[in-house]
């Protein structure tokens, strides 16, 4: 078995080599939110279903929580002050008026992200030009910045959306318009990119959970930017991001526990935020925090009981992180049963179910 390494939205193809020989590989194209496929690994071998089949593949008595943060149109154009090109992509919230960000050289995103060309070097109190808007640096560590712009908290929203549009990635030529990267229950705007294991919940499959007797549950997280084309930002990926846990969520986490239920996160951001929302003695606080945590294969989760993600391959970070929740060899045999299938592995693509080990008799 053999794999390349690829970014962390796969601009570069990802491929193996599945026993028995042969080349078969990972696809980057977009697949329709209601024609995903579901590599479940919750048991040995590995299975494809419809992720349609989603509520038949819990029970009732789970909680399914999704991140509600709706997404951002967080890539801006700007020009310095001596015209040169460049594009600034936001990082997290806007936080009154200020917004941070890294920045990327000319091009826009046909260009693969760590083929894009340096951008120009800012200094602090340089005044740049976003869109319609103008903005002063406040701060610069290498491709990192901090801006403040001098407008009113709505001013600057409409003026953000009127410049803005999603991040976006080489592997779909043509622009992606803001609506096709929200969640069916987007929320706050907070997410630099989208939150894109919960693109396939439609509010069919929404309903039908809620049908078989599985609870939903809702937290804010802010997921950040997943490829910068700086080698060494991206290995640092991912960074410290915001969250919101409220106190509703937490009673339905208790409630599934003693009822013997399992917490299924949509997303490794609800896994960041839940995991880095327990103390110590495993209870939850609700409230605002920051994620800090990297899970990984010698992580043992106190909160979450399995995960719905997008494919991810050895040498991505996300791809540690699902080794929290089942061993290297089921993941890889996971995403081989993928490739045999032609699935697609970036963020409008194809998903995966995940139980930890201990639970994998739950779905039959």
């Amino acid at each position: 078995m053999k794999f390349t390494r690829t970014t962390p939205r796969g601009e570069r193809a990802s491929w193996m080599e599945p026993a028995g020989g042969g080349g078969a590989q990972l696809r980057t194209d977009e697949i329709s939110r209601h024609a995903v496929r579901l590599i479940v690994l919750a048991s040995e071998p590995p299975r494809l279903e419809t992720f349609a089949a989603l509520p038949r593949l819990l029970r009732a008595g789970d909680l399914v929580i999704v991140n509600d943060a709706a997404t951002l149109p967080a890539s801006l154009p700007g020009t310095t002050a001596d015209g040169a090109p460049f594009e600034l992509r936001l990082t997290g919230p806007i936080d009154g008026s200020r917004l941070s960000g890294v920045l990327l050289g000319a091009g826009d995103h046909r260009t693969r992200t760590e083929h894009r060309a340096a951008p120009p070097k800012l200094a602090v109190g340089e005044r740049v030009q976003l869109g319609t808007f103008a903005a002063t640096v406040t701060a610069v560590a290498g491709r990192k910045v901090e801006l403040i712009a001098p407008l009113a908290s709505d001013q600057l929203w409409q003026a953000l959306y009127a410049a803005g549009s999603p991040v976006q990635y080489a592997h779909r030529a043509e622009r992606l318009p803001l609506y096709a990267v929200q969640t069916a229950y987007a929320a706050r705007p907070w997410a630099a990119e989208m939150p894109s294991a919960g693109r396939p919940l439609t509010w069919e499959i929404l309903l039908g959970l809620r049908r078989a007797g599985i609870e939903l549950a809702t937290l804010t997280h802010a997921a950040g930017l997943s490829s910068t084309g700086d080698e060494g930002l991206d290995r640092a990926l991912p960074w410290p991001e915001r969250y919101e846990l409220p106190p509703h969520t937490i009673a339905a986490i208790s409630a599934a526990k003693a009822r013997g239920g399992r917490v299924i996160a949509v997303g490794t951001t609800v896994v960041r935020a839940l995991e880095a929302a327990a103390e110590d003695d495993g209870v939850l606080r609700a409230g605002s925090g920051t994620a800090t945590l990297r899970l990984d294969a010698a992580s043992v989760p106190r909160v979450v009981d399995g995960l719905i993600s997008g494919l991810h391959v050895p040498g991505e970070s996300h791809f540690e992180l699902l080794q929290a929740f089942a061993p290297r060899q089921r993941l890889e045999r996971g995403i081989q049963l993928a490739a045999v299938h032609c699935l697609s592995s970036h963020e409008l693509g194809d998903a995966c179910l995940v139980l930890r080990t201990e639970a994998r008799s739950a779905i039959g």
